[in-house]
């Protein structure tokens, strides 16, 4: 009895073996296969890049014709900014008199394309600062965040941080509907002026605006300088209208019955 036991153990241990060698084996020609899907999605992702770059030569040229255009229309790009549902809200009253100045934006990869972009606002000669152009760059590091900086912004003498323009000081928050949106441009990477968290915040709503420029304005900012009302906007606002219409109808009624 005791030997039937022992052959059965051995029997078991043995299957047990081969099937850990069948899991094994599997798991190698496995991790082959994905070897290679990884060698087909690193040689896709360059050449990706490449047409990137070849396209982004040819349509520079196009985009340069599309800002002399531009140039030739008023208040284009405030227009642009005001009517866009998330930038329009980042403009106080004061910044809307700057926007007047501005000529041109424009927005640049990099030459390899995947390791940054920049974004610069070009500006007619203006009564607030010294600078023709306001740049900001994003630099993606292999180890560690994206590197941020930017122009500095050369204010005349009267305007600027002490007039409200873009009053941001060190310790003094201030809510984000009473921010300039010039203040955009002194967030940057600076370690040691805030805590940790709110460099992460700042990151976070500094990547947000930068994105919405990147690629929702810039691709095709005539969407929001002739931005007219979407249909559910209109039936919305008709419903209202005939909402109020049908209350002041039962509002006479009642004021008949009681005079009855």
């Amino acid at each position: 009895m005791g030997a039937d036991k022992g052959k059965k153990q051995k029997v078991d241990e043995e299957n047990n073996n081969i099937i850990d060698e069948k899991l094994i084996f599997s798991i190698e020609k496995l991790q082959e296969i994905q070897d290679e899907l990884e060698k087909i999605n690193e040689k896709a992702s360059d050449e990706v890049l490449e047409v990137e770059q070849k396209y982004n030569e040819i349509r520079k040229p196009v985009y340069d014709k599309r800002n002399d255009v531009i140039s030739s229309i008023s208040d284009f790009w405030l227009t642009a900014f005001l009517s866009h549902p998330v930038l329009g809200n980042l403009l106080t009253e004061e910044d809307q008199k700057i926007f007047k100045f501005v000529s041109s934006i424009e927005v640049e990869d990099s030459k390899d394309v995947k390791s940054g972009h920049s974004i610069t606002f070009n500006f007619k000669p203006n009564p607030y600062f010294e600078n023709s152009k306001l740049s900001k760059t994003y630099t993606f590091l292999e180890d560690g965040p994206t590197k941020i900086t930017a122009t500095t912004i050369k204010w005349k003498e009267g305007m600027g941080i002490p007039n409200g323009v873009a009053d941001k000081k060190k310790g003094n928050k201030r809510s984000h509907a009473e921010e300039s949106f010039f203040t955009w441009f002194s967030e940057v990477n600076q370690k040691g002026d805030v805590d940790d968290d709110e460099n992460e915040i700042l990151d976070i709503q500094d990547d947000e605006v930068a994105e919405i420029i990147k690629d929702d304005l810039w691709p095709n900012p005539l969407n929001y300088f002739d931005h007219e009302p979407d249909e559910e906007d209109i039936e919305s606002d008709e419903g209202k209208d005939s909402g109020g219409s049908e209350e002041e109808e039962e509002d006479e009624d009642d004021e008949d019955e009681e005079d009855e």
